[in-house]
């Protein structure tokens, strides 16, 4: 009975230094300069997102946040140097949609996304919205799909490459409707947007701030936002989901992962400051200025979406045979 108690008595001291362990590492950290990876060039919205949430995080750990771009592959080169990092922390990536994706596109990767890198939490997003060209006489989603029903293979739309989520989105409509619209790829959303408003392409699925001058300007005509609710710069377009189109919902979002086997006690650090940083009063109106709502997560609701999208999507890219380039 003595020596039970002696083991139960050991095993609470070691649970207990255990804990004590891990709030202490939590508390050091950081104690040096931390890399952010961004995996696309400087000057696009990842670069953008990543720079404005880096600047708030630093402030308010005390530590520099340095971004790193390591652009390549469609965003995965910096993805896979982030899986192969230390961790310890001190190197952590800002992925998009590329990370639920690339796996339904690229039949090898030289990285597990679901395995190497661990999910921190979702930081923002931009939302999309459905344009097509003033020749186009839909108003409505609905009315675009009857056109597009009684027209097969006459309508056709463009988008940033294939793969992306400018391409990704109108095949989501097609297989959820059942269409058949033709694909146009671009060598950008923004070429295929001048292609758009010049009449070379009937529509487009892209970046609302990205394609805001162009519906003002009425070269272009909003249909729908394929977001949860409506944008402040679109109020009076609708939402698909407003529209009568549920599933019909794509963003371009951003979310911040690290390295697997990073300790629990530093995601969950980096998680409290990257939501006190996307939720601070002060950057709401620079958010609002780049285009991108602000979000927030656990690192298993990240974790999770990461899935659902993935799953998601595996219908869309089989039924399409969409293959990486």
């Amino acid at each position: 009975m003595h020596c039970l108690s002696r083991i139960i008595s050991g095993m609470l001291v070691i649970t207990a230094c255990t804990l004590a362990a891990g709030t202490a590492l939590a508390q050091a950290y950081p104690s040096k300069t931390i890399r952010l990876i961004m995996p696309f060039p400087p000057g696009g919205p990842t670069d953008i997102v990543g720079r404005l949430v880096a600047a708030k995080v630093s402030e308010q750990v005390g530590q520099s946040i340095v971004a790193d771009s390591r652009p390549g592959a469609s965003g995965n080169v910096g993805l896979e140097i982030a899986s192969k990092a230390p961790p310890d922390g001190y190197t952590i990536v800002l992925a998009s949609p590329v990370i639920a994706l690339s796996p339904l596109l690229y039949t090898k990767l030289n990285y597990d996304p679901q395995k190497d890198l661990a999910p921190i939490s979702l930081v923002g997003a931009v939302r999309n919205v459905l344009v097509v060209h003033p020749s186009v006489p839909a108003k409505t989603v609905k009315e675009l799909v009857e056109i597009a029903r009684k027209n097969p293979g006459k309508l056709n739309y463009g988008s940033g490459g294939i793969g992306t989520t400018t391409h990704l989105a109108p095949e989501l409509l097609k297989s959820l409707e059942k269409l058949d619209i033709v694909h146009v790829p671009y060598k950008g959303s923004g070429l295929a947007l001048i292609g758009l408003a010049s009449g070379q392409v009937d529509m487009e699925v892209l970046a609302a701030p990205a394609a805001l001058g162009q519906i003002q300007a009425g070269r272009v005509r909003a249909l729908a936002v394929l977001s949860p609710k409506r944008l402040p710069d679109l109020p009076s377009v609708l939402t698909t989901r407003e529209q009568g189109f549920e599933n019909f919902e794509i963003s371009v979002w951003y979310g911040m992962l690290a390295p697997a086997g990073t300790p629990r006690e530093i995601i969950n650090r980096l998680n409290a400051e990257l939501n006190k940083a996307t939720t601070a009063p002060d950057m709401q109106p620079r958010f609002a200025t780049a285009g991108v709502e602000p979000l927030t997560s656990t690192p298993e609701e990240f974790g999770n979406f990461i899935k659902s999208e993935a799953a998601r999507f595996a219908k869309v890219v089989k039924e399409a045979g969409i293959k990486g380039e």
